[in-house]
């Protein structure tokens, strides 16, 4: 799988890439039709302290694209909420899948 990131108003972080591409080959090593990962890391000046840092992913599978956006006061929590949420969608796309 390949995984591209890019950040808006962020400076790049090995570690984080390194959070996220971690949790990433968990997916492929259990689904094996996950194509690439577009990983999109922003951060934004609110007036709450819980939100203003943005992960959004984008996986490119057969059929529809699967997206997660989430946002908090820290990135990694915004990691693990968009991780939870892909999951999900990729246990679901897993079930609807003809088996040929």
């Amino acid at each position: 799988m390949n995984i591209n990131f890019e950040y808006d108003q962020v400076k790049a972080s090995a570690r984080l890439e390194a959070l996220i591409t971690k949790k990433l080959e968990k997916f492929e090593d259990k689904y094996d039709f996950i194509v690439k990962a577009d990983v999109f890391i922003k951060s934004e000046n609110t007036s709450d302290p819980n939100k203003g840092k943005i992960c959004k992913v984008r996986l490119s599978v057969p059929g529809p694209r699967l997206f997660a956006e989430a946002s908090h006061g820290e990135f990694e929590q915004s990691v693990a909420e968009v991780i939870d949420d892909l999951q999900r969608q990729l246990k679901k796309k897993k079930e609807k899948m003809n088996p040929y």
